[in-house]
């Protein structure tokens, strides 16, 4: 695999990159008004410490719960999150990435703010999608990025967008070779229909086969049976319903269940 940011970042192990889900932000329609942004710092760094006790290799703050979800966020959102990750940034001892749900450039300006080392979003392709027709723009995100004097940020590109259907009809595989060509991701995930769903495994293999060089993740849906099958054909994943109460998405993270997720995925990568 060449030497990239990802590499730098991750090393030569196959990361299990952890999600830590933000309780709704202030502005999204499930926001707790009573708890404040004090039970959103809270509840982040109950999950943290989860998290980084089970040795994720990695995590990943996003705003999840703040459905449904916008293309372009509100500015309260970014500024909140920032507040937290800033809350936080004394506990963190791994390295951590950042997801504002499906806004490209807010999640640059976030990463920037933050010293974040890695963002997620989705960066190429044109999307009819549950938040309207959707067409992101690669180019202009990694400009601002490097804007913001914050080139090292490593960007992990979804091809196959949760929540949309893609208008472009060249299969995952070309897609996910254009991406590269075109955009020059640090990374290529590769997903499942909507959070917590798995990534076909046909698609993973298909994907990681055009783009040897190049680290393919899954990006949704890894479950405890299925970690060691994904990370044969992945360079890593993402995860983050798994690791919660009953495998639940918006339940807090289960300290056992991540514990055992990454015995698993150790012994899968030979740890």
């Amino acid at each position: 695999m060449q030497i990239t940011k990802f590499k730098t970042i991750f090393g030569d192990k196959k990361p299990v990159i952890a999600m830590v889900h933000l309780a709704p932000l202030p502005g999204s329609p499930l926001y707790d008004s009573e708890g404040g942004v004090a039970a959103i710092v809270e509840a982040a760094r109950r999950d943290l410490k989860a998290l980084q006790a089970a040795d994720v290799d990695a995590v990943m703050f996003g705003n999840e719960n703040d459905r449904p979800y916008e293309l372009k966020v509100d500015t309260a959102s970014t500024a909140t999150m920032a507040y937290v990750i800033g809350q936080l940034r004394a506990e963190i001892e791994k390295p951590f990435g950042v997801n504002v749900l499906w806004d490209p450039m807010a999640s640059v300006a976030l990463a920037a703010a933050t010293g974040a080392s890695f963002l997620r979003e989705i960066l190429t392709g044109t999307y009819a999608s549950d938040m309207g027709p959707w067409t992101p723009n690669a180019g202009e995100a990694m400009r601002y990025r490097d804007r913001l004097h914050r080139p090292d940020v490593a960007m992990l590109a979804n091809v196959s967008a949760e929540f949309a259907y893609s208008l472009d009809r060249r299969d995952l595989a070309d897609r996910a070779r254009s991406a590269v060509f075109s955009s020059i991701p640090d990374a290529i995930l590769v997903s499942g229909a909507i959070t917590g769903e798995a990534a076909e495994m046909t698609d993973l293999i298909a994907v990681k086969k055009v783009l040897p060089t190049t680290p393919v993740l899954a990006n949704t849906g890894v479950k405890h049976t299925t970690v060691e099958d994904v990370l044969k054909v992945a360079d890593g994943c993402i995860v983050g319903s798994s690791l919660k109460v009953n495998g639940d998405t918006w339940k807090p993270v289960d300290a056992e269940r991540a514990a055992e997720f990454m015995r698993l995925a150790k012994a899968a990568r030979g740890d």
